[in-house]
C-alpha cells in the first residue's frame, strides 16, 4: 500500500503536539477506560419494548462526558419521536482550520440470551480472552467505544497543548441500532450545523486483533416479516392433525425456497440487480489475507460445516455479494411446545443488499415470491422492507485517506487494509450526501472475536489505545493536509 503523501515532519509543531498527546493517553488510559465502562453499564437497547429511560439516561451520560473533556455546546436534542441524539463542537482551531464532524452511537443492542453470557450484559468485566486482555459488556465495543476515542482523542490535546488543532463537531445517535429512521430528517432539519470537511466514524471493524483497517465499503439492508396463518385459534395435534395443514411446516417450505443448495439467493430477479465484478476487484480481493481455519475459529462454526463460498475471496464476499438471513423465527416458545397444530407461523427475513441492489426493489421482489410459493391455500403476510437501505462504497484516494492511512500506521504500528464491511451502517450515505460528498473515514474498535450483537460482545483494550492513539494522530494529519486546500478555496474567486 503505497503513501503518496509525505508524512508530517516530526519536527512540525502538530507532530509535537500530537506525541505530547499520545503521551497523555498513555498516561490517563486507564481513566479512559472507566469512562467506557460507565457509559457500558447503561443499558441503553433503544428497541421497541425496552425502557427508553434508559436511552435517555446515556444519552445523558455521553453528554457529561463529552463536555468534561472539553467539548462544548453539549446538548441532548430531542428530534421528533425518535431517541435523543447528542451534539456537541469544538470550534477553537481557527477559521481556516478544517472541521470534522465526528459519529458514534450510544444505544445498543438487547442482550440476548442471560445464560449464555459468561459476565452479565450490562456489568462491564476485565478478562482475558482472544488477543488479551478485553471488557466484556454490552456495548463496550458497539458503539460506546466509538464515543470514548473521540473524547479521548480531544482532551489529550487540550490537557497537553491546550488547544485542538482541528474544529470538531460530534454527533452521537440514539437509534442507529433500530435502523436510524429519523436519521434523514435529522440531518435535513440540521444540515447547516453539521457542516464539515471530512467526517470520521467510528463504528466498524479491525480486520484482526491489531491489524487496523479503512472501510471503504458497506452492504445495505432490508428486512421483512412474514406470517402464515392456518387457523383462527390452536387445534390439539392429535384430534386435527393430517387434514389440517400446519402453519408452521408451510412457513418452512417458503423459507427453504428462498434460497438454493449453496445458500445463494435464489428469489427471481434478486441475484441479477448485483453488478459484475470487475477485474481489478478480483485482483484487489485475492490479495486480501485469508485461512479458513481461522476463518472458522472466528465465527464459530461447528465442525463438519461447509462453507459458503462465492467469489475470489470469502473476506471480499462479505462485502460485495448478497446474503439472506432468517434472524428470528416463531410459532410457540419451547417451554409452551404443547402437542397443537399453531394457528400461525412467523419469522423476520433480511437481506444484505450488494452494491447494484434496489433496495425497494429487493423487498418487494421478496414479498411477491413468498406470496407466490406459500403453500396449501393458507394466508400469508409480508410486511415492512419499505426503510431499508443500499449498498455504499467510497474511493480510497486523497489527502483526508492519506491522513487516515498515516493516523493508523502511527496508532497500531502497522499500514491499514482497505475492506468492505458485511454489515450496514445506515448513517453514512445520508452523511455523505448531507455534507455534499465530503470524505467518509469508517474507522473503528470491533476485531473477529468482538461478536458484537452476539452473547459476550468484548472488546480488545489493547487495540481500544492504538485506536485513541490514532485518533490523536488523526486529528493532526487532517489539519496538516486540509489546511492547505481549505487556505486555496478561499483564495479562489
Amino acid at each position: 500500500m503505497s503513501i503518496s503523501h509525505p508524512v508530517t515532519s516530526p519536527n512540525s509543531k502538530l507532530s509535537q503536539a500530537a506525541a505530547q498527546a499520545e503521551l497523555y493517553l498513555n498516561q490517563h488510559f486507564e481513566n479512559a477506560l472507566e469512562e467506557l465502562k460507565q457509559l457500558a453499564k447503561i443499558p441503553s437497547v433503544s428497541f421497541a419494548g425496552f425502557d427508553p429511560a434508559h436511552v435517555r439516561k446515556s444519552a445523558e451520560a455521553t453528554a457529561v462526558l463529552l463536555k468534561k473533556v472539553g467539548f462544548e455546546n453539549v446538548e441532548v436534542l430531542n428530534f421528533e419521536d425518535a431517541h435523543p441524539y447528542v451534539y456537541a463542537d469544538y470550534l477553537k482551531a481557527g477559521p481556516d482550520a478544517p472541521t470534522a464532524l465526528l459519529y458514534a452511537h450510544h444505544d445498543v443492542q438487547p442482550a440476548g440470551r442471560d445464560e449464555l453470557w459468561l459476565t452479565p450484559a450490562f456489568t462491564p468485566t476485565l478478562k482475558e480472552g482472544p488477543g488479551g486482555a478485553r471488557l466484556y459488556g454490552r456495548g463496550t465495543a458497539d458503539d460506546k467505544a466509538g464515543i470514548l476515542v473521540h473524547a479521548a482523542a480531544l482532551e489529550a490535546f487540550l490537557k497537553t497543548s491546550g488547544s485542538c488543532p482541528l474544529n470538531l463537531k460530534v454527533v452521537i445517535e440514539g437509534e442507529e441500532e433500530i435502523g436510524s429512521g429519523h436519521l434523514h430528517s435529522f440531518l435535513k432539519a440540521y444540515a447547516k450545523k453539521l457542516q464539515a470537511d471530512v467526517i470520521i466514524l467510528t463504528d466498524t471493524a479491525n480486520f484482526d486483533c491489531g491489524k487496523p483497517a479503512l472501510t471503504i465499503a458497506l452492504r445495505g439492508l432490508i428486512g421483512v416479516d412474514v406470517e402464515v396463518r392456518a387457523l383462527t385459534k390452536a387445534v390439539h395435534s392429535g384430534m386435527w392433525g393430517g387434514p389440517v395443514p400446519d402453519p408452521v411446516v408451510a412457513l418452512a417450505k417458503v423459507l427453504a425456497s428462498l434460497v438454493d443448495e449453496d445458500g445463494r439467493i435464489a428469489v427471481p430477479g434478486i441475484r441479477e440487480m448485483v453488478t459484475p465484478l470487475t477485474e481489478e476487484e478480483i485482483e484487489r480481493m485475492k490479495k486480501i489475507p485469508f485461512e479458513e481455519k481461522l476463518f472458522r475459529e472466528q465465527v464459530g462454526m461447528v465442525q463438519g460445516a461447509k462453507l459458503l463460498t462465492e467469489g475470489p475471496n470469502p473476506i471480499a464476499q462479505l462485502w460485495r455479494f448478497p446474503s439472506l438471513t432468517i434472524t428470528a423465527i416463531q410459532a410457540s416458545e419451547r417451554k409452551e411446545a404443547a402437542n397443537r397444530i399453531n394457528d400461525t407461523a412467523w419469522a423476520r427475513v433480511t437481506i444484505r443488499t450488494a452494491p447494484g441492489m434496489d433496495a425497494p426493489k429487493t423487498a418487494a421482489l421478496l414479498k411477491a415470491h413468498m406470496e407466490k410459493v406459500v403453500p396449501w391455500g393458507l394466508e400469508i403476510s409480508v410486511t415492512g422492507g419499505e426503510h431499508g437501505s443500499g449498498a455504499w462504497a467510497i474511493d480510497p484516494t486523497g489527502p483526508a485517506f492519506e491522513a487516515a492511512k498515516i493516523a493508523m500506521t502511527k496508532g497500531y504500528g502497522e499500514e491499514p487494509l482497505m475492506i468492505g464491511c458485511g454489515g450496514s451502517i445506515p448513517f453514512v450515505q445520508p452523511f455523505a450526501e448531507a455534507l455534499g460528498g465530503v470524505p467518509a473515514l469508517l474507522i473503528g474498535v470491533e476485531d473477529p472475536y468482538t461478536n458484537a450483537h452476539g452473547e459476550n460482545e468484548s472488546l480488545l483494550v489493547s487495540d481500544l489505545r492504538k485506536a485513541c492513539v490514532s485518533q490523536i494522530h488523526l486529528f493532526a494529519e487532517i489539519a496538516e493536509r486540509l489546511r492547505p486546500a481549505r487556505a486555496l478555496q478561499k483564495e479562489v474567486p
